[in-house]
């Protein structure tokens, strides 16, 4: 059964993220080339050009199923679903549902946390321990002390187009419902929040 994804602020200030249970890559497919060390993914976005790398060596089991994410072209077409000011920016429910049932299950263990939760670092959003799947978020301050001692483990940073990440449009707040999206994808996105910003297209450098 699939949770909601959400974030909380607690009455100490901590924050906590969660998200669907979404999908590794079939077995069938895994049997590809090594990941590299270290590379980059521009997301062609619809405020411009975003530049991530990805250190393998920061969070290697997160860096790896997200080489493959992008690979397969899932980010493709994805909305920028939810933005907490001077938090977070979250996106990573594919734009078809069809991509979101071949994602499903299993989920990929934790990374420990080697880097800490800085401005502009990539992250997987999670449901729990050992929960991680597609939904990624970028860190728009420094969340250090919310989200380090959580499990939440960087394994990439944003190395250009921070401050196109910092425009994307929020005045939808929490209204998109992760359910809805997951069923429906774009086609219940468009229509009803045509403002959100997207990913056009990612690409492995």
């Amino acid at each position: 059964m699939r949770t909601s994804l959400s974030i909380s602020l607690l009455a100490a200030g901590a924050l906590a993220l969660a998200a669907f249970t979404w999908a590794a890559q079939p077995a069938n497919a895994q049997a590809a080339a090594p990941v590299p060390a270290k590379f980059k993914v521009t997301f062609d976005t619809t405020k411009g050009p975003v530049v991530v790398e990805v250190h393998r060596d920061w969070a290697p089991i997160g860096a790896d199923h997200f080489y493959k994410l992008v690979k397969s072209g899932y980010y493709d077409g994805c909305r920028f679903f939810r933005v907490v000011p001077n938090f977070i920016v979250q996106f990573g429910i594919a734009a078809d549902p069809a991509v979101t049932r071949k994602w499903k299950t299993p989920a990929i263990v934790d990374d420990p946390v080697k880097q800490h939760n800085v401005r502009g670092t990539l992250v997987y959003a999670t449901a729990g321990p050992n929960t991680r799947t597609t939904q990624l978020f970028i860190n728009l301050g420094d969340n250090t002390r919310s989200l380090d001692p959580q499990g939440f483990a960087p394994f990439g940073e944003v190395t250009l187009g921070m401050a196109l990440v910092d425009g994307i449009y929020q005045g939808y707040g929490e209204a998109p419902q992760q359910p809805l999206i997951e069923s429906q994808g774009n086609a219940y996105l468009a229509p009803q929040f045509p403002k959100l910003d997207y990913i056009r297209k990612a690409t492995i450098q």
